[in-house]
Formats: C-alpha cells, sequence, structure tokens
C-alpha cells in the first residue's frame, strides 16, 4: 500500500508540474498577444500575468514538497521534528502565494473598482490567520518536543565513519 501512496503523490506531483509549467508558458504568451493586438492595456495584462506567475511557482512548490516528503521510501519513520520542518516549508509556500495573489488584487481592484477591496483584503486577513496558525503550531509542537524529547534516531548510528566509530569507543 505504501508504495501505491508514494506513486499517486509522484503522478499529482508530476501533474501539478506540468500544469505550472503551462502557466508559465502562458503568462508570457498573453502579454506579447495583447500588446500586439492593442486590446489591452499592458499593466492589466502584467497584473494577470503576475498573477499566473504566483500560482505557477506555488504549484511547483506544492509538487516539490511532495517529491521530497511524500515520494521517498523510508519516510515513514521520520521523527516528529522532520515532520513539523516539512509542514512548515509547505504552508509557509501556500502563505507566501495567498499574500501575493492579495496584493495583486488589491492592486487590481482598487484601479477597477475600490468598493471590492473588501474582498482582497479577507484574502490578506485569510493569509494572517494562516501565518499565526502556522506560528502557535511550531510554539506548540516545538514545546511538546522538548517536554517529551527527541526520538531516538538509528540513521544517525548508521551513518558514523569508522574514525567516530574509535573515537566513541576510547
Amino acid at each position: 500500500m505504501s508504495l501505491f501512496i508514494r506513486i499517486v503523490f509522484a503522478i499529482a506531483a508530476c501533474a501539478l508540474m506540468a500544469v505550472a509549467a503551462v502557466l508559465l508558458v502562458y503568462a508570457p504568451y498573453v502579454v506579447l498577444r495583447d500588446s500586439l493586438a492593442g486590446t489591452a492595456v499592458l499593466h492589466e495584462s502584467l497584473l494577470g500575468v503576475v498573477g499566473y506567475l504566483i500560482v505557477a511557482i506555488a504549484l511547483f512548490d506544492v509538487a516539490k514538497y511532495f517529491f521530497e516528503e511524500e515520494v521517498p521510501a523510508g519516510r515513514e519513520r521520520r521523527s516528529a521534528g522532520d515532520a513539523r520542518r516539512g509542514l512548515t516549508k509547505f504552508i509557509s509556500t501556500i502563505i507566501i502565494a495567498i499574500f501575493l495573489e492579495a496584493l495583486v488584487l488589491i492592486f487590481e481592484t482598487a484601479r477597477d473598482d475600490v468598493t471590492e477591496v473588501k474582498y482582497a483584503a479577507l484574502l490578506v486577513l485569510a493569509g494572517c490567520v494562516t501565518l499565526v496558525s502556522l506560528g502557535l503550531f511550531q510554539r506548540l509542537s516545538a514545546s511538546v518536543e522538548q517536554t517529551v524529547g527527541p526520538e531516538p534516531d538509528t540513521k544517525d548510528e548508521e551513518k558514523q565513519s569508522p574514525k567516530d566509530a574509535g573515537r566513541l569507543a576510547s
């Protein structure tokens, strides 16, 4: 079952990278198409492109997280600290994407219809709540790790060089 789950995560990560690659190609195409056709003002196209690029980078980072944390074999016995660091990297990527998208949305709505800025403000609020939640998670999980103590790691013992083993024996 573990192999099946790793394969599903690998396929999902490849699909996310493919979508991100399409967005990375499509974004400059939109700017060129709109500027050559003269149908849209260039700064409107550029803000749309920034949105596409933000989503593409977030998708690449999520796919990278899948490849680093979920696909490799032998990751089932990772410590709580490793899991916390992996989850922190993943959520940090999402938070950055939320804030960047909120910034683009603020610029777009402030130019078009100022009354719609409330939606961008709600997106900023969602990013702030997510950031505070991540900080709370970090604080609580770090305090639990200090109370319980680190898990024994047999890999560290296997990685010792013969020179280190001789030093430890004497």
